[in-house]
């Protein structure tokens, strides 16, 4: 499982959470995300974005993924489990 599928489902949990994932905002922070991993120049190394030297995020977009983050991170163990430590042993 990639980043980006990993990325979704924290985005998805975090929306739900706040009264669904179809929302404007939600969609577009999804498609932001993928597009930008999608160029990530290190997609294949497997680190951890906070730990990038370079941060392709734009502002805006950086602290939305940083509150997605802080919120969906440690529920996604009990959503996601498999998932979770695969982002784990990988990162």
């Amino acid at each position: 499982m990639n980043k980006s599928a990993i990325v979704i489902q924290m985005i998805d949990l975090y929306y739900k959470k706040r009264g669904g994932t179809q929302c404007e905002e939600c969609i577009e922070l999804k498609k932001y995300a993928q597009y930008r991993l999608e160029k990530c120049p290190f997609k294949d190394k497997n680190m951890f974005c906070s730990k990038c030297s370079i941060h392709c995020y734009q502002p805006d977009k950086k602290e939305q993924i940083k509150k997605v983050m802080r919120y969906a991170g440690p529920r996604m163990l009990f959503y996601h489990p498999i998932l979770t430590i695969r982002h784990f042993i990988g990162g």
